[in-house]
């Protein structure tokens, strides 16, 4: 999926280095069964200009009327990375439609070969309207709870310490229930963990890429998907 490009530069040497590398996308939508949609959208630069990153992603409707979304970190820098990556996308694509253990376990099994993956799965049931995720490695996730009484108002997936494709930890995952306005955040270690779990202002678009802006790291690549769940339009 193409996607537009555009630096911008910001506040000194740093910052203009940062947002020149940076690609920032238009708000796309998934179609779910039921009666909320997966509004998305991802910004992402690569450490180096010139250079594939090995932060990449998915969001993908399956036949179910589910999405599938997923980040994924090929672990280090550079085509290797890029890669183990690209691969990992590519199979979670292909096989969009089973449990996230089985996708897990299926990328475990085909990443061997390469330098490995740390990655983060979530299933939206639109039928069901409930999330099931989970995460091996550093690719946090973030849920935040629009509805009232909610305590904390957000969640955070509970990762497991592992790399797919070389040391795989026992899985469990997780199934949320999912209101109208919740809005799931996924991010790589190329992003400050500490970028709140607030930042609700604006569209999704602008709440990813003022994510990468003002907590993307210079020395990484970054990777940010922010999706929200909305009344979909019938």
């Amino acid at each position: 999926m193409s996607q537009p490009r555009r630096a911008e530069a910001k506040r000194g040497a740093r910052k203009k280095a940062v947002a020149e590398q940076a690609e920032k996308a238009q708000p796309e939508k998934a179609r779910a069964a039921g009666r909320l949609s997966v509004d998305w959208s991802v910004a992402h630069r690569s450490m180096s200009s010139g250079t594939r990153s090995g932060d990449q992603h998915l969001v993908r409707e399956t036949p179910d009327g589910s999405v599938l979304l997923a980040v994924v970190d090929g672990l280090g820098h550079g085509e290797e990375a890029a890669a183990a990556a690209q691969w990992a996308v590519e199979i979670l694509d292909r096989h969009a439609g089973e449990p996230v253990t089985t996708l897990l376990k299926r990328c475990h099994e085909r990443l061997r070969e390469t330098r490995g993956v740390v990655l983060s799965l979530a299933a939206y049931d639109g039928a069901q309207e409930r999330l099931t995720w989970l995460g091996v490695g550093n690719v946090e996730g973030v849920l935040l709870r629009s509805a009232k009484g909610i305590i904390g108002g957000f969640e955070r997936l509970l990762l497991r310490g592992g790399v797919v494709g070389s040391r795989l930890p026992e899985l469990r995952e997780e199934t949320l229930p999912i209101f109208a306005g919740d809005i799931l955040i996924l991010i790589t270690d190329g992003v400050d963990s500490l970028f709140g779990v607030s930042p609700r202002a604006g569209s999704i678009k602008e709440m990813a890429d003022g994510i990468l802006e003002r907590h993307g790291k210079a020395t990484d690549d970054a990777l940010v998907l922010v999706a929200r769940f909305a009344l979909a339009e019938r």
